[in-house]
């Protein structure tokens, strides 16, 4: 049945947990990969774009690719949404729920691991280019923009640890 629901996408979506959802009958949530991609110059900045459908501000994300870890997956969505290229933790630094509304108005569940990824430069041209709003962003004004609650969390705890290691560097 999750094959019939993602058949349009070219990534088989992965259940992140086998229970079956009372709303929908399919098990879920269905996994997906993001990258928080980071650079600091010496600020702290974060990279957020815009979904294509409802035009949100969000993480490069997407299906987990089979033959990939999830943190590879995760730098292959940063490196097709966005262009650029990093190197990506391989532990998440953590996950959040939100509910994906397709093109034909199925609602799916899905849980998003999040990885760091320390951005070391970007391509001139890439998949999805001029498909998105692309934004280089100080920390507190990306956790403002987004709107999943559970991802301004991610990005709050992740300001907070990149502050500590700093100051113990």
């Amino acid at each position: 049945m999750l094959s019939m629901v993602c058949a349009n996408h070219p990534r088989e979506p992965r259940v992140a947990d086998k229970t079956l959802l009372p709303e929908t009958g399919l098990p879920g949530p269905l996994q997906q990969v993001a990258a928080l991609c980071w650079r600091a110059n010496p600020l702290l900045e974060v990279l957020l774009i815009t979904s294509l459908s409802s035009r949100r501000w969000i993480l490069p994300k997407g299906w987990p690719v089979e033959g990939l870890s999830l943190a590879q997956s995760a730098a292959r969505e940063a490196m097709e949404e966005a262009g650029v290229i990093g190197r990506a933790a391989q532990a998440p630094l953590g996950h959040y729920h939100y509910l994906k509304t397709k093109s034909d108005g199925t609602v799916l569940p899905c849980r998003v691991s999040v990885f760091a990824l320390a951005v070391g430069g970007q391509h001139r041209e890439w998949a999805e280019k001029g498909a998105r709003e692309l934004a280089w962003l100080p920390l507190a004004q990306a956790t403002r923009r987004v709107s999943e609650p559970g991802l301004a969390q991610i990005l709050r705890d992740f300001g907070k640890a990149f502050q500590q290691a700093r100051r113990r560097a």
